[in-house]
C-alpha cells in the first residue's frame, strides 16, 4: 500500500530554515506528482509547493522564493527547505501524492498523505 513518512519539522525561530522529508513507497515513486501541503489553525489546506514527475516545480504565492521542492526518484525520497520561515508558516505540514497537478500549483488532486509533521515558527 502507499506509505509517505515524513521527517524533519519542530521549533524554529522566525527567519530560520529547517529542511523536510518524505519517504514514498508502495507506489512508483517517479511517475507521480508530489507535493506539500499545509494546514494551520483556522485556515484552509493549501498547497504550498509541488512538483511534477519530470521534475517542474511551483509554489505558492506566500512562500515562493523561501522554499524549495525537490525530489530524488532513486531514493523515493520528496524533500522540502523552507528559508526565511515566518510565523505564518506555523501549520502541520503533509506530504502528498499528487493525481494531478497544474503548472501554477492553482490545481491539483491529493489521493495519499503522510501523517503530517509540526512546524512552529517563533517570533
Amino acid at each position: 500500500q502507499v506509505q509517505l513518512v515524513e521527517s524533519g519539522g519542530g521549533l524554529v525561530q522566525a527567519g530560520g530554515p529547517l529542511r523536510h522529508s518524505c519517504a514514498a513507497s508502495g507506489f512508483t515513486f517517479s511517475t507521480y506528482a508530489m507535493g506539500w501541503l499545509r494546514h494551520a489553525p483556522g485556515k484552509e489546506r493549501e498547497l504550498v509547493a509541488g512538483i511534477s514527475s519530470s521534475g517542474h516545480t511551483c509554489y505558492a504565492a506566500s512562500v515562493k522564493g523561501r522554499f524549495t521542492i525537490s525530489r530524488d526518484n532513486g531514493k523515493n525520497t520528496l524533500y522540502l527547505q523552507m528559508n526565511s520561515l515566518e510565523p505564518e508558516d506555523t501549520a502541520v505540514y503533509y506530504c502528498a501524492r499528487l493525481s494531478s497537478l497544474n503548472a501554477d500549483c492553482g490545481n491539483y488532486l491529493d489521493d495519499n498523505w503522510g501523517q503530517g509533521i509540526q512546524v512552529t515558527v517563533s517570533s
